[in-house]
């Protein structure tokens, strides 16, 4: 059975099937629909907008359906402005109680014509399990309201810098809305009115405090040269990446920590710059010889990752996509493990920023950091170092050793 949901909210379950609304209760025999929603919990469902890769229905619309569809959506649109206008919390209220019930199932038809239409014509992606997963556990983030206290930047007001990020912020809504189909290796973005917690300023980080009591960080320790030393085939080291490669004598001028950093990422992304003893350790043409096939009669080609992802590529870039894209879902496939084993706990995952995923931790709980470094270390690719970091706010994280 095709359907649509009317609400994202627990407290509001709602749905449109075969021509008819229901609430409260969900009927048997749900197949398929648009999006998931929380309360679907883990039903057997096909999600469209997952086939199109976050495509909008507006995007994916049949011709057949696009003026129908058109017209509709912007009476949609109308309501949504009609809401901020009267300054209406929905939040607080239920959507399928402020719009009448007539153009509700009109429009929950038509969206269920191009469900259809994807489910129909698009392939389902390689990676839809980890896709889907990642989705429900974007949606659980989004629904958590973040605790935003600005007392911390109050001596600073006098600068125009901080009053600009007051007044940017103070009045959007405190959640956080990613996109997981934002980038083309899946590096996570924010969308438009979400909280900007990607992008704000490390300087006003500490206006973002724990709905519990504390803020736990689990860091990768250089994420991306370490996804490549294991595309590599190579042992991971257990220190600092950046002290080890020092260690193994990068060649002359190399002295301090700092210089290596500068010199392995001079080095990485630039085919002039040679290093015999990077390419030793490091493989970069043997890895990308593996992961990236030339199409033929094309200049261009096609980079897999381990986990299965493609990306269109042309050589110069296509290690850097492969890194970046395998990094990249290699941290959020640990997001998920952590997500899963936090399942029981009062604990949760309040974001994730680049390469780290933070917690929000009571104390009673505090118990649970040697399992959760554990667990993040262990990834598909191998034991990664990770560094954890601890503090009552986003802004004042300190390094601990677990």
């Amino acid at each position: 059975m095709f359907f649509q949901t009317l609400d994202d909210k627990d407290e509001c379950v709602g749905i449109y099937a075969e021509g008819k609304l229901s609430f409260d209760e969900l009927p048997d025999g749900l197949t398929a629909c648009w999006a998931p929603v929380p309360y679907l919990g883990d039903r057997e469902i096909e999600y469209a907008s997952l086939y199109c890769e976050g495509k909008t229905p507006g995007e994916v619309c049949p011709d057949s359906l696009r003026d129908d569809w058109e017209e509709c959506n912007e009476k949609m649109k109308a309501f949504y402005r009609s809401f901020v206008l009267g300054k209406v919390n929905l939040d607080e209220n239920c959507f399928f109680d402020l719009v009448p019930v007539r153009f509700l199932a009109r429009y929950c038809e038509l969206r269920t014509n191009i469900t259809k239409h994807v489910l129909d014509t698009y392939e389902k992606p390689k990676n839809y399990d980890y896709l889907l997963k990642m989705t429900k556990l974007l949606t659980k983030i989004s629904h958590n309201q973040l605790k935003i206290d600005f007392s911390s930047i109050n001596s600073t007001m006098h600068r125009e810098k901080t009053r600009r990020f007051r007044e940017k912020t103070q009045n959007m809504p405190k959640r956080i809305n990613y996109n997981l189909f934002g980038t083309k290796t899946g590096r996570l973005t924010t969308k438009k009115g979400s909280f900007p917690i990607m992008t704000m300023n490390k300087e006003f980080r500490s206006v973002v405090k724990p709905n519990n009591d504390y803020f736990l960080e689990l860091d990768f320790n250089a994420a991306e040269i370490r996804t490549l030393l294991a595309l590599a085939g190579a042992k991971q080291p257990l220190e600092d990446i950046h002290a080890w490669n020092l260690a193994q004598g990068m060649g002359q001028g190399v002295e301090t920590r700092e210089d290596a950093k500068k010199a392995f990422f001079s080095w990485l992304y630039d085919e002039k710059k040679k290093n015999d003893k990077l390419e030793q350790i490091y493989k970069r043409n043997y890895v990308r010889e593996k992961y990236f096939k030339i199409k033929k009669f094309s200049a261009g080609g096609v980079v897999t990752t381990p986990f299965g992802n493609t990306m269109n590529a042309d050589y110069r870039h296509a290690l850097s996509y492969l890194i970046q894209g395998t990094t990249a879902e290699m941290v959020l496939r640990q997001a998920i493990k952590i997500d899963e084993f936090l399942e029981k706990h009062k604990s949760f995952i309040a974001f994730t920023v680049h390469d780290s995923v933070i917690i929000d931790l009571p104390k009673e709980e505090m118990g649970l950091i040697p399992d959760l470094k554990a667990l993040f270390c262990d990834t598909e690719l191998g034991s990664f170092k990770v560094n954890t970091a601890f503090g009552s706010d986003f802004g004042n994280l300190r390094e601990v050793s677990v």
